[in-house]
């Protein structure tokens, strides 16, 4: 799941949920590069746009504030 338009159906709770969990998954990701090669170091630039896509959902989503 990587494009905007799949994060936009989610409700709040969802991309919350998504969030923590690509977090998460970045962090693993993250720690077993420093400690193995990885099969697939594309994937850690991937889970970054992922979060930046959810948090800028997430940021669409608020009440401007006038």
């Amino acid at each position: 799941m990587s494009k905007a338009t799949e994060f936009r159906e989610m409700s709040d709770e969802q991309l919350a949920a998504e969030l923590q969990q690509t977090q998460r998954d970045l962090f693993d990701l993250r720690f077993r590069a420093s400690t193995e090669k990885l099969d697939s170091p594309s994937n850690i630039k991937r889970l970054r746009r992922n979060i930046a896509r959810i948090k800028t959902i997430q940021s669409e989503r608020q009440p401007a504030v006038q």
